[in-house]
């Protein structure tokens, strides 16, 4: 349920009211807006009587049941958007675009550095690479593992670039944790319960990538998870879907911004290049994700893709990124007159 505080209530209250939900079986969590604060109790079976009582509490404005079955990121506990902030300089879900780019695999250290380079150069903010890679075949390149990690690092002091990479099991949270400074779930664990789980108890941004035939329900609920146990910092990642469509790898669900911006409170941001696959039909589809919405981009880039270890034809040449991030600019400039 969703207790609403009145505007001048005391912290005493609050915690009173928190004490109050305990009482009853549920867990507190407590959302301070700029205008008010909210108390989502979250559990099982919340009463009539139960309501009725937090409504006969001091510094109550109202109580009433939570109706989406995602609780914490729905729009019905928080009505302002969700920032996240990575360092001093990023923040995402406050009306800007942040790109972040990179190749889908850390392959050498001279890869890494030119691409880290050259994305930083014309306008990203945020490095991706993957270091540990879930990949179809069991035969095909797997990831540098930690090695790759360390030259993700060593990107990020070179450029100044903020690092995301991908985390494949719980195991391995406390070691990525060290290196990156957004844990990426990737399609393929989006209902890898156990991994979520521990991921709601670490204490850096989670990016969430929808699963490869999930419902927006299922991925919210995903998303869910992290929340519930306790890191609020999650932003969400529309990468495609798999469909009966075979001219592009994935169908790229754009219309997924909207809705989500509707139910959810949570950042999202669009992956062009895993949801079609193909290089040449990235930038479009990135310029329809300023259009729709998103708060960002991510897209891969790669300096020579036909040498790519994986995933080279959706790969972006460095002069086809630079083209794209100059495309982008009156998008983003006619979004933000818009929001202001």
């Amino acid at each position: 349920m969703i207790i609403s505080m009145q505007l001048n209530a005391t912290d005493e209250q609050i915690n009173h009211v928190c004490d109050r939900v305990r009482e009853f079986g549920f867990m507190p969590h407590v959302i301070r807006g700029e205008e008010r604060t909210v108390i989502a109790a979250i559990g099982h079976g919340d009463k009539r009587e139960h309501i009725e009582t937090f409504k006969a509490m001091d510094g109550v404005d109202d109580a009433f049941p939570i109706q989406q079955p995602f609780k914490l990121v729905s729009r019905e506990v928080r009505h302002q958007r969700s920032v996240i902030r990575i360092g001093d300089d990023i923040t995402i879900g406050n009306g800007s675009f942040v790109v972040m780019a990179g190749p889908c695999s850390v392959e050498t250290h001279d890869q890494l550095m030119s691409t880290a380079e050259t994305v930083a150069a014309a306008g990203a903010k945020i490095l991706r690479g993957g270091a540990y890679k879930p990949r179809t075949s069991p035969y095909e390149f797997q990831g540098l593992a930690e090695e790759g990690l360390k030259l993700l690092a060593e990107a990020r002091e070179r450029t100044g670039l903020k690092v995301i990479t991908e985390i494949l099991n719980s195991e391995d949270v406390d070691l990525v944790a060290e290196y990156a400074d957004i844990l990426q779930v990737g399609a393929r664990n989006m209902q890898n319960f156990e991994l979520l789980k521990k991921l709601g108890r670490v204490g850096k941004p989670v990016m969430l990538k929808r699963g490869l035939s999930a419902t927006i329900k299922e991925f919210l609920l995903s998303a869910e998870y992290i929340v519930s146990h306790g890191n609020p910092e999650v932003m969400l990642c529309e990468r495609g879907i798999r469909t009966f469509e075979t001219a592009t790898r994935n169908t790229l669900d754009l219309s997924a911004v909207p809705v989500i911006n509707e139910l959810s409170h949570l950042p999202v941001i669009i992956d062009p290049s895993h949801g079609t696959g193909k290089r040449s039909l990235v930038p479009p589809m990135a310029k329809a994700a300023v259009a729709v919405g998103a708060d960002g981009l991510m897209t891969e880039v790669h300096p020579c893709p036909e040498k790519a270890w994986s995933d080279g034809p959706q790969s972006l040449r460095f002069e086809d990124f630079e083209r794209m991030m100059k495309e982008l600019q009156p998008y983003i400039q006619v979004r933000a007159s818009e929001t202001n």
